[in-house]
C-alpha cells in the first residue's frame, strides 16, 4: 500500500514581493540581527567610532575605501553567522556536537574579519601619522563631540529596559551632535556613514520597544542561543 505524501507545511506569505517589499524585508533583517545578536551593537558601536575617525582625519581615497569595505564586510559576515544560527537551530532541536562546531566556525570567520579590520584600521593610521600628528584640532574636536555621539548610539542599542523619553534623547542628541560634527567634516562619505548608523541604531530601538509591547514583556535582550 502507498502511503501518500504529505503536503508540504503553510506558511503564511510575506507582506508584499515587490521590489521595495523585498528591501523592506532586507531592512527588517538588518534591524533583527542589531536588536538580538550582542556582537552586532558592538559592531555597530565600533563602526561609529570609524566613521568619527574618517571624518576627521583627511585621508586619500584608497584608505577611505578600504575602511568603509571592512566595515560592510564585517557587518555582512555577522548577519550571514545570524542567519546560519537561526537555520541551525530550525534544524536542530537538541545538542548536537556538529551544530556546535558549524556554529563557532561561523562565529570564527566573523572574528578573523574584525581582526584584520582592526590590523588594516591601524596600519592606515600609522601610514597616515604625519596627518594625524598635525590634525590635533581636529583630533580634539572629534573626541568632544564623537564620544557623547558614540555614547547615544550606545544607549539606543542596549537592550536594557529605559523610558522612552531615554531613547528619544539619545536619537536627538546624536543627531545634534551630527550635525555639529558635519560642519567641519573631512569627508562627506564618512559623515553620511555615521548617520545610517545612527538611524540604524534608532530603528533598533524602536523595534525593541514594539517587540516588547506585542510580548507584552519589557525590552531585554533576546540573543540567539548558541547550542
Amino acid at each position: 500500500m502507498t502511503v501518500p505524501a504529505r503536503p508540504p507545511p503553510h506558511f503564511p506569505p510575506r507582506r508584499g514581493t515587490g521590489l521595495f517589499a523585498s528591501f523592506g524585508h532586507a531592512w527588517a533583517g538588518l534591524i533583527h540581527t542589531v536588536v538580538h545578536q550582542r556582537n552586532m551593537r558592538v559592531h555597530l558601536t565600533s563602526a561609529m567610532l570609524v566613521g568619527l575617525v574618517g571624518s576627521g582625519i583627511p585621508l586619500g581615497l584608497a584608505e577611505k575605501v578600504t575602511l568603509i569595505f571592512c566595515v560592510l564586510l564585517i557587518f555582512f559576515a555577522e548577519i550571514l553567522n545570524s542567519a546560519l544560527e537561526h537555520l541551525v537551530d530550525l534544524a536542530v532541536q537538541q545538542f548536537d556536537e556538529k551544530a556546535r562546531l558549524t556554529k563557532d566556525a561561523a562565529a570564527a570567520g566573523v572574528l578573523v574579519l574584525a581582526l584584520g579590520t582592526v590590523v588594516i584600521f591601524a596600519a592606515i593610521l600609522v601610514h597616515n601619522w604625519e596627518t594625524v600628528r598635525t590634525s590635533t584640532d581636529a583630533i580634539i574636536r572629534q573626541v568632544a563631540f564623537g564620544i557623547p555621539l558614540t555614547a547615544c548610539v550606545l544607549v539606543l542599542v542596549l537592550p536594557q529596559r529605559r523610558p522612552l523619553w531615554v531613547d528619544l534623547a539619545a536619537f536627538l542628541g546624536g543627531g545634534v551632535l551630527l550635525a555639529i560634527l558635519a560642519t567641519r567634516s573631512a569627508s562627506m562619505v564618512f559623515s553620511a556613514m555615521t548617520a545610517g548608523l545612527l538611524f540604524v541604531a534608532g530603528s533598533a530601538a524602536y523595534t525593541r520597544r514594539r517587540e516588547a509591547r506585542s510580548a507584552g514583556q519589557p525590552p531585554g535582550d533576546s540573543s540567539v542561543k548558541r547550542t
